[in-house]
């Protein structure tokens, strides 16, 4: 064999869903009642007068069923809740899953596997703070897990993360995902754990998003940015997120940001930059109006013949004007009750 050639694993994320299980509460019926007849059988061969290899037949055969086989088939009892799904193996091999709800019967030996389960039992506190936690650690304790994975729509809202923006500048920033999980088979066995893999790739994917918008672009650059374009960023990062968590079997089902801020040590920089934007273009407008309030007396005082002015007394009629206009403070009038020259 070439060295240089590597060995490609087995691919078991090819889910396969057990449509048609046995009805589990047919099963229990028909298992309890042959259970009872099996003992009832080796009661009566105890105390039947029967040739010895018949009775010893009769006991074997009844013992055998009532009290090893028919207890052990009762480990095959399944019962589902609406999304929810169990991921099946038999002796290291992948049986099935089983997506849908109801009481079902399978193969007493198979077992269920759900990475998420064994993670969150390795992390158990020995502590307790009340009844109901001391009781869940003694049946983590025991191995009782509940191994079933849930298929309903839930959150990941991970920490707030300090990310440089497409200008250099640090921002904090905060997703929450929306997600499920869609196909069982790859999200146990493609991944060690699917839900740690989904927050990796999560911030992974944030910061991969947020290096390419700015964190504000003034409408004149018509650019995209994180605080005005939230919308775009979140559709981006959806696709981003989509694309390393398809080999994990979960679907995003909505991505959008939570928090969005300037790191504390450019903040109080960054607020002021605000600020001087805001005023500049509050006084460019505030400019604009006022020339065209100034235009609007000069054509009104010379069509209806109020006053003439020359040049120079128009500029000073404009200046005043403009300083009355442009002021930030209240102007205090100056009544000339003289000529006007």
């Amino acid at each position: 064999m070439n060295s240089s050639q590597t060995m490609v694993p087995p691919d078991y994320g090819q889910e396969k869903v057990l449509l048609n299980p046995t009805n589990g509460m047919l099963f229990l019926i028909a298992n309890t009642l042959l259970i009872l007849l099996t003992v009832a059988g080796f009661v009566l061969g105890l105390i039947a007068a029967l040739p010895i290899i018949l009775k010893l037949s009769i006991l074997i055969a009844t013992g055998l069923y009532g009290f090893v086989i028919g207890p052990i088939l009762y480990a095959g009892l399944k019962v589902i809740k609406p999304n929810e799904a169990l991921v099946l193996t038999l002796f290291g091999k992948y049986y099935g899953s089983i997506k849908h709800p109801g009481f079902f019967f399978v193969n007493p030996f198979v077992s269920a596997v759900n990475p998420v389960a064994k993670s969150e039992r390795t992390e158990q506190k020995p502590a307790s703070k009340s009844i109901e936690q001391a009781m869940a650690i003694n049946m983590t304790s025991l191995g009782l897990t509940n191994k079933k994975i849930s298929l309903k729509a839930m959150t990941l809202n991970n920490e707030r993360q300090k990310v440089n923006d497409a200008l250099g500048n640090p921002i904090i920033i905060g997703v929450v995902v929306i997600w499920k999980v869609v196909d069982t088979a790859k999200a146990v066995f493609n991944v060690d754990n699917f839900a740690e893999y989904l927050s990796i790739q999560s911030d992974s994917a944030l910061r991969n998003v947020v290096r390419l918008f700015p964190y504000d672009a003034s409408d004149e650059e018509g650019e995209k940015s994180l605080r005005g374009s939230s919308k775009e960023v979140a559709d981006d990062l959806k696709h981003e997120l989509m694309s390393k968590v398809e080999i994990a079997g979960l679907e995003i089902l909505e991505a959008r940001i939570t928090h969005l801020s300037y790191a504390p040590e450019i903040a109080a920089a960054m607020l002021q930059r605000q600020q001087a934007s805001a005023i500049i273009a509050a006084r460019q407008m505030i400019v604009e109006g006022a020339v065209g309030m100034v235009e609007m007396a000069l054509k009104q005082l010379s069509e209806n013949s109020v006053v003439e002015l020359d040049e120079e007394r128009k500029a000073a009629m404009v200046s005043n004007l403009l300083v009355v206009l442009c002021g930030n403070r209240d102007v205090q009038p100056i009544v000339n009750s003289g000529s006007l020259y």
